[in-house]
């Protein structure tokens, strides 16, 4: 098993509030430029979307048959 697969496994069995202060710790050990301003804002704005019109949202089976249906670039 590999370090990364050992580590989550003992993550994901830490009680929640653990596992968030480890979340937050991991998070701010990230360097800021980790950090993309803009797609945070992107991603908030796609929320705002979803939220506003809800008729937007796709399943993710839905997502997956436009992906697999899509046309092939040649």
């Amino acid at each position: 098993m590999s370090v990364i697969a050992e580590v989550e496994k003992l993550a994901f069995s830490l009680p929640e509030n653990e596992r968030a202060k480890l979340a937050e710790r991991l998070w701010e050990s990230l360097p800021e430029d980790f950090i993309d301003e803009a797609e945070i804002e992107e991603a908030l704005r796609r929320d705002r979307e979803m939220d506003e019109d809800p008729s937007k949202v796709i399943t993710l089976e839905q997502l997956d048959t436009l992906i697999a249906n899509r046309p092939r670039r040649k």
